[in-house]
Parts: structure tokens; sequence; C-alpha cells
């Protein structure tokens, strides 16, 4: 048995992989289809095992929200799994008007609510009441997470949902036989989603931005880093959206979104698996052929400005310090971002990495430092985090990051070191797409922000990374100017923090 799979394993890197003299370039046999009403079709086979890896991606996250609806994207990723006309319930006959009642009351309360010292609170009391009464009606008829249900009674693993800055993913993983029900559900859920139990889950999303960012001072710093970081793109607002966007938010205010992002032509779906593609195209075609596309959604064309001075930002609250520094950087397309990977793997990858040996191994002044700077669909950040070992201090951490980047400027990383990094991502990114679930989602990732045949160059183009362009890119990018730096700081020891005004790195 260990020797077919090892077999299973040879045969599935031959088929992926050819060497040439530029090192192992990646070849994605992924056949594309596209519907008449826009959804993008990809589907790769791998017959090793009787499964199909599936996601649907809808090509809208944070950066096309705006003012008064962030938070819109991820909470929609909740909607999704409300059910439909048929899905969720026990008679949307008699559901629907208490959907369009619900809706009137919760109208007239954000009226009565907004009057001010003018408001007629016995007036607004019996709203409130009746609303609730409404919900307690309502809540007879729903089916408590019946696709979740059917697909876990069918075999369903891996099945979840994401939100990000530029997508938002569904993702399942089912036996193959099942691929048609998969694609009845689906479909229905793109061209009839019911909104129900709208604001019962739009709390639960407040609850959700309480515990992961205003109670998690990780969460808080990362959230003002970003803040102050972006003064014009989207970027700088959270994913998860501000407060007081989410609890104000109503069906009406994010109908025509939700129209227009969450169309059949702003869709992708892709297949990984046992299958056979001409057989997949006409299940694909029977069931979300006929759902109607809509205008193309408005394109993100604010850019943010070029950064003209050093930020700084400070968050007190009761915790341990942590800094994050972050440096502007292209978009997916540009040739640095290869560079910026390079970069990432030599600053942080594994126990063997600059940050851990120099902060964390030999100087013993953090006991957590990382480098991150992954691609995005527009010009994004590379991002440090670390905190510092008792009883160094976050500017302590901060001088020894920018000495390691003045290295990087000055002294070409070596052979030795530069391979070994290379064989890391190379190998990492293999073991990535050694299964249909990991394939899925990669050609699903980068179909989002660039188009999936950005995979098939990856290797090649990482590998193709000297010393000289690295040094080039960290002088290039890694300026005081180009920075933005953000620390937590315990509330009894406020206002410490000044040392690197001056600092010229």
């Amino acid at each position: 048995m260990k020797k077919l799979r090892m077999n299973v394993f040879i045969v599935s890197v031959i088929l992926f992989f050819c060497v040439n003299t530029f090192g192992q370039k990646l070849k994605l046999d992924v056949k594309e289809h596209i519907l008449d009403n826009g959804i993008k079709l990809l589907m790769l086979e791998k017959h090793d095992v009787p499964i199909v890896s599936l996601r649907i991606v809808y090509k809208v996250g944070s950066v096309n929200e705006h003012p008064g609806i962030t938070g819109a994207s991820h909470l929609f990723e909740h909607m999704m799994f409300k059910g439909t006309e048929i899905f969720g319930t026990k008679d949307y006959d008699s559901e629907k008007p208490l959907l369009a009642i619900e809706e009137e009351l919760v109208s007239g309360i954000a009226i009565e609510k907004s009057k001010g010292n003018e408001t007629d609170n016995e007036k607004l009391k019996q709203l409130q009441e009746e609303l609730e009464e409404v919900w307690k009606k309502q809540k007879d008829l729903i089916v408590k997470d019946e696709m979740w249900s059917i697909y876990l009674k069918n075999g369903a693993t891996g099945l979840n949902a994401s939100t990000g800055n530029d997508a938002t993913y569904y993702y399942c993983n089912l036996p193959a036989n099942r691929l048609e029900l998969w694609a009845f559900m689906e479909s229905d859920r793109m061209k009839n989603l019911v909104l129900r139990e709208f604001y019962s889950e739009r709390d639960v999303v407040m609850e959700e931005r309480r515990l992961r960012t205003e109670n998690s001072p990780f969460g808080l710093l990362i959230e003002q880093l970003n803040a102050a970081t972006y003064t014009a793109h989207p970027y700088g607002w959270p994913v998860i959206g501000w407060m007081s966007d989410i609890e104000n938010m109503k069906k009406a205010n994010v109908a025509k979104y939700f129209e227009q992002y969450y169309s059949p032509n702003n869709a992708v779906i892709v297949v990984v698996g046992d299958i056979n593609p001409d057989e997949v195209v006409s299940l694909i075609e029977k069931h979300f052929g006929d759902i109607q596309r809509q205008p193309p959604p408005p394109e993100v064309t604010t850019v943010e400005p070029e950064q003209r001075g050093e930020r700084r930002v400070y968050v007190e609250y009761d915790a341990n310090p942590v800094l994050s520094i972050a440096y502007h950087k292209p978009a997916v397309g540009h040739p640095d971002q290869y560079v910026f990977d390079v970069i990432s793997a030599i600053l942080s990858n594994g126990r063997t990495s600059r940050l851990y040996k120099s902060l964390i191994e030999e100087k013993r002044i953090a006991v957590m430092a990382h480098a991150y700077g992954g691609a995005s669909k527009y010009a994004d950040t590379f991002i440090f985090f670390s905190s510092p070992r008792h009883p160094h201090t976050a500017e302590e951490v901060e001088e020894a990051i920018y000495e390691e980047l003045e290295n990087l400027k000055t002294t070409p990383v070596t052979g030795h070191e530069l391979q070994k990094i290379k064989n890391q991502l190379e190998a990492g990114f293999i073991r990535s797409l050694e299964s249909a679930s990991g394939l899925a989602s990669e050609i699903s990732s980068y179909e989002a922000i660039s188009g999936w045949r950005y995979i098939n160059t990856l290797v090649e183009k990482t590998v193709a990374v000297t010393p000289e362009d690295i040094m080039r890119v960290a002088k290039k990018y890694f300026t005081k100017t180009n920075r933005t730096v953000a620390t937590l700081v315990n509330n009894e020891k406020k206002g410490n923090g000044a040392a690197h005004e001056n600092k010229e790195n």
C-alpha cells in the first residue's frame, strides 16, 4: 500500500511538472468554458480518488464596498448559507409576506429612533414588539442549516466559505457521484437566495467583530495599521467592516450591491477531481445557464497615492506589546512580487529564517517575528509582526528588523541560502497541489486576483530571482518614507516609542 501511494505521488508530479533549464515549470492542464451568462468554468481532471473539489468564487470583497456598507461582503458570505425558496424553509409562501413585514417594521423603528428627543417611545415599543412577533413566526417556518445538513449527509467535507479583500469563496468536497446535487443546490442559491435571518445574522457578525477585533489586541492592531497605511484605497477598511456600518446595515441598503456583485458574470466555478470535462460542462449549463447576467459591476479605480513620510500609530491595550510595520508594494502582476515571495521566505520561513535566528535565538529580544508579502489584486503591503521578549521593548525589536533589512540592501544573499529558500518554496507549492482540494483552492485564489495561469509561471519566475533582485527591491521599497509603524502598548506604558523618529532606514 505504501508503494502504491508513492507511485501515485510520483505520477502526479510528472503530470504537473516538467524539468527544463529554468527549473521546474508548472503545467496545469485546466479546461475553460464560459457560459452565455458570463459564468467562467475551470476544470482539472485528477482521477486518483473518486472525489470532486468544488469552489465558487465571487469576485467581490471588502475592496468593492464603500463607507456605509463596509462588511457587506462578509455578511453576505454568512447569508448565502441561509437557504433559498426551497431550502431552509417549511413553507416559503407563508414566509415571504413575513419577510416584507419585517423590513417595514425595521424601517419604521429606524425612522422613529432617528427623531432623537422627539421619538415616540410608545410607538417605538409597539413596533419592536410587532417585530419580535414576526421573528417568532419566521422561526417556526425556518429549517435551520438545511443546505449544510444535506451536504454533510451526502459525504461533503471541507464545507466552508471565506471573505477577503478581493473575493469571496465557497468550498465543498464531495464524492464524484454527488456533483449534480451540488450543481442543483448551488445554482438555486445563486438565483433564488432568500435573505432570511438577516438581522439576527447581522448580530452574529457584530459579535464576531467584538471577538476578533475589538477584544483582540492583535486584531485591533492590524485594523489600525491598515487604516493608517491606506489613506485612499479601500484596503484600508477591515474585511469584517466597521462596527457602525454593520450595526446600521439593512437589506434595502445592500440589495443593489448583492445584485451587482453576486451575479453569474462575476462568478467563477472551479471543479477539480474525478470528472469528465464534457459532462461537467453539460451539467453546469443545465443548472446555471438560465441565471440572468447583470451589468458589469463598477471597477475599483482609486489608487493609493505615494506615501511621503513615515507614519506611526500607537494602540493602547492591556496586553503584551506587539510591533507591526507595513511597507507599500505593487500588485500581483508586477515582477517584483516574485522577489517579495523570496524575501518573505528568507526572513521568516521556519527556524532557519533570518528573523527567527537573529531576534529569537541569538539576540533573544523577541518571542515571535514574522514577515509576509503575499500577492493581492491591487497594490498592497509587505508586513512585519513581532512581539518583544520581556524586558525588551518594541523599539529594540524594531531596530533589529531594520538591521536585517539593511543586510538585504547591502549584502548579497549567498547562493546556498537562496537555493535553499527556492527549494523550500518550490516544494511547498508542489505539496499544496497534491490534493484535489489544494489544486481547487490555488486555482480559485489566483483566478480571483490575476487569472489561474499565474500558477503556471510562479515556480519558474520564483526560481529566476537573483541576489541582485533582492538587493534592488529591498532598497526600493524598505525605506522610511514608505513605511507605517503600529505598536500595541500597555495602557500603563502609553506614549513610549519615539525612538526612531529621525532614523533614516
